[in-house]
């Protein structure tokens, strides 16, 4: 009992450390923008969240070690609250694109590093995979509000399509089933971020912002679609096996 008080204690050292550095970007962010209100509370309520909620699975999992690919993904949350309060402070005044456009990108390629990681060091976990998730769409999210003050509310659609998935799932239980690995989704998922980032780095008139937006919008209705499709079709076939089954079993 006590070595497992003792792992638990040094795990919630690392998120209070990632908190401690997520006000420290906050900080940093604020002093050289001169951040308003709406920034900071989001900011700070981003960190109090993702420490809560990353306190509370790590204490469940009951994990030995946070683990290399974790701190990767902890770091690339930090980034990801920094790009909420500016988003957020984007409401009151126009953030600096070059700051917005860094802190995204470097978050964007951190993705790629977290999992090669785990893979690496044998340390993938279910936790770390959610964690993962969850971080890439948060971003995808803000992301399209930020796109959306531009183009239109329709772009909520893209970082609101995998909440609204979830919260299906709790109506047709069928939509939880696991899916088969697909290089395809996992292409669609990566171009997301990166579409919605050109998009909102305004780099080309209207019409090419327009355009790419409609293309991310396209790409998920499209991959989401896919899955949706294969997963109630597998539901359906897989249903009349049970009354089936019965039968034999009372006819024997």
């Amino acid at each position: 009992m006590a070595l497992n008080n003792t792992y638990d204690a040094r795990l919630q050292q690392e998120t209070a450390l990632g908190a401690g550095v997520q006000v420290l970007l906050l900080v940093l962010i604020g002093t050289a923008i001169g951040m308003g209100p709406a920034g900071w509370l989001t900011g700070l309520a981003f960190a109090i969240a993702t420490w809560a909620v990353l306190s509370r699975a790590l204490h469940r999992s009951r994990l030995r070690s946070f683990g290399a690919a974790n701190r990767v993904t902890l770091g690339r949350a930090t980034l990801v609250g920094g790009v909420t309060a500016l988003v957020a402070d984007s409401f009151q005044s126009s953030p600096p694109v070059s700051l917005f456009v860094g802190l995204t990108a470097v978050a964007l390629i951190l993705d790629g590093v977290d999992g090669k990681v785990a893979r690496r060091t044998g340390t993938s976990t279910p936790l770390g995979a959610r964690f993962d998730m969850e971080v890439d769409a948060f971003l995808i999210l803000v992301l399209s509000v930020y796109v959306s003050m531009q183009l239109g509310p329709w772009v909520l659609l893209i970082g609101g399509m995998r909440y609204v998935f979830v919260a299906a799932a709790r109506v047709w239980p069928w939509l939880t089933a696991a899916l088969p690995p697909s290089t395809a989704r996992k292409t669609v998922a990566a171009l997301q971020g990166v579409l919605l980032l050109v998009a909102g780095a305004d780099l080309l008139p209207y019409a090419g912002n327009f355009a790419v937006a409609a293309l991310a919008l396209g790409l998920l209705v499209w991959s989401f679609g896919r899955d949706v499709l294969w997963l109630y079709r597998t539901s359906r076939v897989e249903e009349p096996v049970a009354p089936r089954q019965v039968r034999e079993l009372v006819a024997g």
